[in-house]
């Protein structure tokens, strides 16, 4: 076993559009999860889709904590709703992908950090729902999809002090970037609400008995000038070296 902890990162699919391959699918993910885990001490393994159980089951041996990355829409009916018109590209194949992938980590009793997507994909999996827009919350009104300048703070998160977020953070409102436009919208059972916007979107969740977080916003795009956003992975990996 490694001396440092291994950190999955949830991967996704890529199609080329342009170049020799135009069609071609590529597993990926963005750097910046990969470098936010190294500068806090961790081994990052990216984790490509597969359908395979058996592979995934060997994924959750592997890893000491898993990070859910961002990405894709999460399939509306999976919470029994039909598809609104708001919605944008769903991946299925990967629903189905993180899904084993937490009920393994669950099974291995290791921790979880979802990331923007990653708090979705959670509160869904624990039987939550999440609005498929935002523009089908009442009152909300501060800009959630800032679309360029992954690296710019936007808008203002207020965060529990009684959370174990804020011990980690030690701040009780902070600046964060914000790339969504689906957000929770009944939280799941076991499920804390730990900081929200100020127009009351829900920014992050805990579910502290087992060792799991999720952000809604993408911390690791901040993180290489940001010693606040830092600390959420440094966090992250010192739990998972106690497993």
């Amino acid at each position: 076993m490694s001396s440092k902890p291994i950190i999955g990162i949830s991967g996704s699919i890529i199609v080329d559009g342009s170049g020799n391959f135009p069609g071609y699918k590529r597993a990926y993910v963005n750097n910046d999860y990969v470098e936010s885990v190294i500068r806090a001490g961790g081994v990052p393994y990216i984790l490509p889709i597969t359908e395979d159980p058996e592979i995934i089951k060997e994924y959750t041996k592997t890893i000491d904590g898993l990070i859910l990355s961002g990405g894709h829409d999460v399939n509306p009916l999976l919470w029994g709703e039909e598809p609104k018109k708001e919605l944008g590209e769903i991946f299925p194949k990967r629903d189905n992908f993180e899904f084993l992938l937490i009920e393994n980590m669950l099974e291995e009793e290791k921790p979880i950090f979802g990331i923007c997507r990653g708090e979705q994909i959670l509160n869904v999996y624990f039987g939550g729902t999440l609005y498929q827009d935002l523009s089908h919350k009442k009152d909300c009104d501060v800009r959630h999809n800032q679309k360029t300048t992954p690296s710019l703070e936007t808008h203002t998160v207020i965060i529990e002090k009684s959370s174990q977020l804020y011990k980690v953070l030690e701040e009780e409102n902070i600046l964060v970037n914000s790339f969504h436009h689906m957000a929770i919208k009944d939280v799941a059972p076991g499920f804390e609400i730990v900081a929200l916007s100020k127009d009351c979107v829900v920014e992050a969740v805990e579910m502290k008995d087992r060792n799991i977080m999720a952000v809604q916003w993408h911390p690791e795009m901040l993180s290489k000038t940001n010693k606040i956003m830092q600390k959420l992975f440094n966090y992250f990996v010192s739990i998972s070296s106690e497993e």
